[in-house]
């Protein structure tokens, strides 16, 4: 029989000055453990979550993330796809607000949009630079007088090359 016997019992490999493969326990990383763990930290941004939604405990996926190079690539990755996520999250709520139910006291209702001063003063901060450096304009003298600099320099490494292969040959 070429495949599996399903009544044998899986095999993981533990890691050690000599690794070895024991029969998977409940609490073993598997790759299925694994690839679940990974998807609901790029979910949620929430290593407890991933854990429990994963059957494995925070602590194992901190070691993991420890001893394991491609495990804390993936780990790294799912952050940077939920910190991402997050951003565009703030974005939008920045500029398209929020809703906010207002109960009056005849108990009517209002919907309005709420938006964050805190959350625009934050963004403004952090993307401050990034705005005035491409705000940059450049007058039409400034842009002919780097151009004329890049042509020199331009000139300047190809006449050095030149004078090397001579050198060389």
């Amino acid at each position: 029989m070429a495949g599996k016997r399903k009544d044998k019992p899986a095999l993981v490999l533990v890691a050690g000055e000599k690794p070895q493969k024991r029969k998977a326990t409940p609490r073993s990383w598997t790759r299925e453990k694994e690839v679940m763990f990974l998807s609901v930290l790029a979910d949620t941004c929430n290593v407890t979550c991933a854990a429990e939604e994963a059957g494995v405990s925070t602590s194992s996926a901190y070691e993991r993330r420890k001893e394991n190079a491609a495990f804390r690539a993936g780990w790294l990755e799912a952050i940077s796809v939920a910190y991402q996520r997050l951003e565009l999250v703030l974005l939008d709520r920045a500029f398209n607000g929020t809703e906010k139910v207002v109960k009056r006291r005849d108990g009517s209702e209002e919907r309005m949009l709420e938006y964050s001063n805190q959350l625009g003063l934050t963004l403004l901060k952090m993307h401050r630079d990034t705005a005035v450096e491409a705000s940059t304009e450049f007058q039409p003298d400034q842009i002919e007088e780097m151009r004329e600099r890049l042509f020199n320099k331009l000139r300047r490494l190809k006449e050095r090359a030149a004078a090397e292969n001579e050198a060389s040959a």
